[in-house]
């Protein structure tokens, strides 16, 4: 037994790093990549991630209830017969629709290494609001972990000579909107992550089951985005304009990886997580380096990039349980 949960840690620590990676650089890439027509709407692109999600959902919970008959009275029940419950997941599942659209501008603007690091700043911000909601003390090395994560996140946002050449090359791009972009989606994740632990830990649902009543609102506020932004663009060209075979794995990233990930986490423990994100980092470096050649790394990018390691490592460590030293007659 022991063998095989290893096993599954490796599994889970391999998916964990597969999906984080593949996501960010497919989302950069289906950005900046230059094809005839105009380019794909990313606020339908979230309003498709979205119904996939609700779609995947409601196959699981049919599974695991035996069928489509007690999907149907679980959906009943539980959803439209429960409005006041269902309510309460608008206020996180609007923050995760402007989330995944913030996240499509900051990767329109940002190289896909810069972006990595910047958005462990949700550690920070997730932090916070548990300290503020949740009531959660920290320890002092989860507050060493915070400083030197906001000290990296600055280092690897200092200018450089070879770093302002680099992005005045990349045509199209706003850096500062990147940044701002990233940082407003950090703070939309950390209230909405808070938000949601704080329900589940009041109710007795499923997170498949809580997953569709995400998805569901999600898809009503990502169409309202799609109307109140793009709608002249719709109505020219069409929902899908610009769509092709990046854009529908990039959709297909977003929908199943939630998901993927919250199937995994149980094998994977907070020092897993914390080596995905980190191996996550360094391979996005590399690609946006060799690959996607829309990133010079600096010396002071190596420097931040080590302290945002290094607290997600320290952030993640659980102390070790106090020995009862009481002597047992």
């Amino acid at each position: 037994m022991p063998r095989v949960q290893l096993n599954l840690k490796y599994i889970s620590l391999g998916i964990l790093i597969l999906q984080t990676t593949s996501l960010v650089l497919m989302m950069r890439y289906s950005r900046t990549v230059q094809d005839d027509g105009p380019k794909y709407l990313s606020s339908t692109a979230v309003v498709c991630a979205e119904i996939l999600k609700v779609l995947a959902c409601l196959v699981l919970v049919a599974y695991q209830e035996g069928g489509i008959v007690p999907l149907f009275n679980i959906v009943m029940n539980e959803i439209i017969g429960k409005p006041l419950g269902t309510l309460k997941l608008a206020v996180p599942s609007g923050l995760y629709t402007i989330q995944n659209n913030l996240l499509f501008i900051a990767l329109s603007n940002l190289d896909a290494a810069t972006y990595q690091v910047t958005y462990q700043l949700k550690i920070l911000t997730t932090a916070m609001f548990s300290v503020v909601m949740l009531r959660k003390s920290l320890n002092s090395s989860k507050w060493i972990a915070l400083i030197l994560l906001m000290l990296g996140v600055v280092l690897v946002q200092m200018p450089s000579e070879s770093k302002d050449n680099k992005t005045e090359n990349t045509s199209g791009t706003n850096q500062v909107l990147g940044l701002i972009s990233v940082i407003c989606a950090c703070f939309s994740s950390g209230f909405a992550g808070v938000y949601f632990e704080k329900i589940l830990k009041g109710s007795k649902q499923s997170i498949w089951l809580r997953n569709i009543q995400l998805g569901l609102f999600g898809s009503i506020f990502g169409i309202f985005g799609v109307l109140q932004y793009d709608g002249t663009a719709v109505r020219d060209n069409g929902f899908f304009q610009g769509y092709n075979s990046v854009t529908y794995t990039v959709i297909l990233l977003q929908a199943f990886g939630g998901l993927v990930i919250a199937a995994v986490i149980k094998y994977a423990d907070n020092i897993l997580k914390g080596f995905a994100t980190s191996l996550s980092i360094i391979l996005s470096t590399l690609i946006s380096y060799f690959f996607l050649n829309d990133f010079v790394p600096t010396i002071y990018f190596f420097i931040g990039a080590s302290f945002v390691i290094s607290a997600t490592f320290l952030y993640s460590r659980e102390p070790k349980p106090k020995e009862n030293k009481e002597m047992t007659i």
